[in-house]
């Protein structure tokens, strides 16, 4: 297994020769998502990468309550203890930047983007996404962001990276950067759209261009032969209650461009929910890096409703046993704390209600390491594990598992079902990126 930095590299040579290869990351901080990660990294000989987003992570915690160390131990956790080597771990941050502080100044946004980019660098992230490209409190409500302004900022976090690189360098090997930044922002779409503007050459060019000269005022020379990416909008996205499907036609401009750039790829985010042989085509065509997050956690919660319904229809008459009630507790804390879901939803209260259950934007996400949902779980899985559901229950409910069971392929453990679940939409990537171990 080559080195995080080499292996990274390596995908850009296998891209530039023509070979269809590439690398997914696993955008989830949920313990089940990165679980079946590792799990599916095991199978295929593979990296595991993992990244956590400006608004997850930082160094006041997050909306998830970790720092970046905390984070890095917790996934090398994780990996540890069901046997996969820390060196096969790519840690990354997705979106660093003023995102979170948009509200104030740029000055006081950018110095806590700074030192977030560092704390990432200081706890191990191997591929760091530089992005300035939301404006700040006092920049001009009226008009667009310069994108001169944008480069000159991710310059920035680039320099504050490579200073905190340089305290570890004897540690961890040095990070590979990710420029640029798609339209509409990460997190899915707020509306239904036909389709949406694939990027154009010549604003793609000019990112290059303007971010290349600008770590050139900053003597970021050598950091500049490290980036390996720059993402852009290759016409796919996801809402509510839509996909937008990958159109290599549509994107064929972009394909090319890329060919002409010696050491630099393209990064896709937003990929959730698209068709298996769409993501093996988005490889072959450059989008050689593969975002996902939502569409795990969608799979997780699945499978989690599946095994609630099978606890119902199992257990609700069998003495001793309370039921977990994890479906109906959900969407219970959810409405006590709309904080995540109340700007994303629209429409009447009985839609709002399905929504927050099923739909594609996986609100829901944000829930499950509350206390109460935390206790719901508990109860779920302690329940299964002490009363494994019937094989006919489970052809109900979760056919695709019902196979792999009856294969021997798969035990009746709760907790292994639901990896089973989210290993589903893992394989679809791991074929895409040319992973061993994927059918």
């Amino acid at each position: 297994m080559p080195s995080i930095n080499a292996y990274l590299t390596d995908i850009i040579v296998a891209q530039k020769r023509g070979q269809a290869q590439g690398i997914y990351a696993n955008c989830s901080a949920n313990q089940f998502v990165i679980e079946a990660g590792v799990k599916q990294a095991l199978r295929d000989g593979s990296v595991l990468l993992v990244e956590s987003t400006s608004n997850q992570v930082d160094q006041y915690g997050g909306y998830i309550g970790m720092t970046p160390r905390q984070f890095a131990q917790y996934v090398r956790g994780i990996a540890l203890s069901l046997g996969l080597s820390p060196e096969r771990i790519i840690l990354g941050g997705d979106h660093l930047g003023p995102n979170v502080w948009q509200n104030e100044p740029a000055a006081s946004a950018m110095a806590k983007a700074c030192v977030l980019v560092q704390e990432c660098v200081l706890a191990g992230y191997g591929k760091i996404h530089l992005d300035a490209s939301m404006k700040c409190g006092d920049d001009a409500p009226d008009t667009p962001l310069a994108k001169t302004t944008i480069a000159e900022r991710a310059a920035d976090l680039c320099l504050a990276a490579e200073q905190a690189c340089h305290q570890v360098q004897s540690l961890f090997p040095e990070p590979v950067y990710v420029i640029g930044s798609e339209v509409p922002p990460p997190g899915g779409a707020h509306a239904n759209e036909a389709r949406i503007s694939v990027t154009k050459l010549e604003d793609a060019e000019e990112i290059i261009t303007i971010t290349k000269n600008a770590f050139t005022k900053r003597g970021l020379e050598a950091a500049w032969k490290r980036v390996i990416a720059l993402v852009v909008q290759p016409g796919v996205e996801f809402g509510d209650d839509f996909v937008l499907e990958y159109d290599p036609v549509q994107a064929s401009a972009l394909s090319g461009f890329i060919e002409s750039h010696e050491r630099l790829v393209f990064e896709a985010h937003s990929t959730d929910y698209q068709r298996r042989e769409a993501l093996r085509t988005m490889v072959a065509n450059h989008f050689a890096i593969l975002k996902v997050g939502p569409a795990l956690t969608f799979a997780f919660r699945e499978a989690v409703f599946a095994l609630a319904l099978m606890e119902k229809e199992w257990l609700v008459v069998k003495s001793g046993v309370s039921l977990s009630n994890i479906i109906e507790t959900l969407d219970s804390v959810m409405l006590d704390n709309p904080v995540h879901w109340k700007e994303h939803y629209t429409g009447t209260e009985e839609y709002l209600c399905y929504a927050r259950k099923y739909s594609y934007s996986d609100r829901s996400r944000y829930y499950w390491s509350m206390p109460e949902l935390q206790k719901a779980m508990e109860i779920l899985l302690n329940n299964l594990e002490k009363n494994p559901v019937p094989i006919m229950l489970l052809s109900q409910f979760m056919p695709v598992q019902y196979e792999r069971v009856r294969e021997g392929l798969l035990g009746l453990s709760p907790r292994e079902l639901i990896h089973d679940k989210i290993a589903s939409v893992l394989a679809d990537y791991a074929y895409a990126c040319g992973m061993g171990g994927a059918v």
